[in-house]
Formats: C-alpha cells, structure tokens, sequence
C-alpha cells in the first residue's frame, strides 16, 4: 500500500500555508516532515490522514489504512490502561492486546486508571493504540512527546517492527529518533506566498 500526496495546498484558518507538496510513501518506509513551528505541519498531517479537507491536489492510498495519533493521547481517563486498549482493539477487530501493552512498557500498568497515569504513561498508552488498530500507514504528529529517552527507544522499536512487517509511517518531530532508514522531508520550500488578500489586511 503506497500513500501518495500530490500538489497538496493546506489551510488554516481560511489562509494557504502550504502548497504544492507531493510525496510517496511505501511499504516498509518512514518519512519525517521538518520545518519550524507554524510551518503546517500538524495541518499537512491531518489532511493526509483525512481529518479536514486539502485546498487543492489529492492523497490517495489512505483510505482506511491510515492510524493517526495526535497531540492528544486520545485514552479514557476513567477507563484501565487494558480497558482502553481493548476498546480500540474492538473497533478494529484486534483480538489481542498483549504485544501493545509489552512493546510499551505497560504490563505493570495493566489494571491503572488512565487518569492516574504520569504524561509519559499516557503518551505511551496512546501510542500503544496505534499497535491495535491494525492499519499500515501510522500518521503521527510529534509522537515523542512527554516521553523520556527510555520510552523514546520503545517508540523507535515499535516503528522498526511496524516497518518490518510492511507497514510505513509519516511523522512529524523535533527531535532525531534514531531512524537512520526514514527519509526526510523539509517543508519549508513548500510554505505558501502571501496572497493578495494577506498582504492588503497586512498594511491595515
């Protein structure tokens, strides 16, 4: 399964950020988006992964292959660290939520309210939810968050064996994972020019 974006044109706001961008990312492959912040990152993630509407050109291949994990952990604070997994297992129809927990460091945690884990156990549950979702492509936008170097490790192995196994994954981050195989993307000759209309409300 190869995602494609071609001459994507990204918004916020109501205002171009980016535009132009085209990428192909395959089986097996890692692509890391870089650039300052305010670039458009988050909104370039996002409309590869489907979540709000491109201006102009067109993604394809990510229709229901796309896992995405944003700013927010996404987990239940009222729910166990196994209930939470297992009900995003159940909506993707995973059986089994043991390699997640493992892969992150959560066995011990297992029986926890969500609520009462640290920012770090929390990050590690929400990337944990990636492994039970069973799509290929993961969409991932500063993933290392909150995390200390340890559970940066548990990330990394987790996207090598995710790519071992075909899958691939576009992320946006700061900070050097350690994947010396993802290729790199500098979104910073993609920023959009000024429009007229920004330029006039500019001097006003």
């Amino acid at each position: 399964m190869t995602l494609s974006a071609r001459d994507l044109t990204v918004t916020r706001g109501g205002m171009a950020i980016l535009e132009g961008v085209s990428f192909d990312l395959s089986e097996g492959e890692a692509l890391v988006l870089r650039g300052p912040n305010g670039i458009g990152k988050t909104t370039l993630l996002r409309s590869v992964a489907g979540l709000q509407p491109v201006e102009a050109g067109e993604v394809t291949g990510a229709e229901d292959q796309v896992a995405y994990a944003g700013h927010s952990d996404g987990v239940k604070a009222m729910l166990s660290v196994t209930e939470n997994l297992t009900f995003w297992a159940s909506v993707f129809g995973v059986a089994n939520i043991a390699p997640a927990l493992a892969a992150f460091d959560l066995v011990d945690l297992k029986s926890r309210l969500a609520g009462t884990l640290s920012a770090g156990q929390k990050r590690r549950l929400g990337l944990a939810r990636l492994m039970v979702t069973n799509r290929p492509i993961w969409v991932l936008d500063e993933p290392t968050v909150s995390l200390d170097a340890a559970s940066v490790a548990l990330f990394d192995e987790a996207v090598r064996r995710h790519l071992g196994s075909g899958g691939s994954a576009l992320m946006a981050t700061h900070i050097d994972l350690g994947l010396s195989e993802a290729r790199v993307l500098d979104l910073g000759p993609y920023k959009a020019s000024p429009s007229a209309r920004q330029m006039d409300e500019a001097f006003l």
